[in-house]
C-alpha cells in the first residue's frame, strides 16, 4: 500500500459495487475540477452570474456559498 492509500471501502453510484476510498476521493476531484473551469468559461462568456436555467441573476450570496454555482437551484 502507497503512503496517503486509504484501506477503506464505499459504496459506489452503483449500490452492489465497493471503490476504494480513495478513487471516491479522485472522482471528487475531477468533478470539481470540471465544475471550475465551467466556471472559468462561464466568466470568460459573461454568463457567470445568471442562472443556466431561468436567465435571472445569480445572487451574491449563492455565488460566495459556493462559486460554481449554475443554477439558482444550487443554494
Amino acid at each position: 500500500m502507497e503512503l496517503g492509500e486509504s484501506t477503506a471501502m464505499h459504496t459506489g453510484p452503483d449500490a452492489d459495487v465497493a471503490v476504494p476510498a480513495t478513487q471516491l476521493d479522485l472522482d471528487m476531484i475531477e468533478t470539481d475540477l470540471a465544475d471550475v473551469e465551467m466556471a472559468l468559461t462561464r466568466l470568460e462568456l459573461g454568463t457567470y452570474w445568471t442562472c443556466e436555467v431561468s436567465g435571472q441573476q445569480l445572487p451574491d450570496e449563492l455565488l460566495e456559498a459556493k462559486p460554481t454555482a449554475r443554477r439558482l437551484a444550487d443554494h
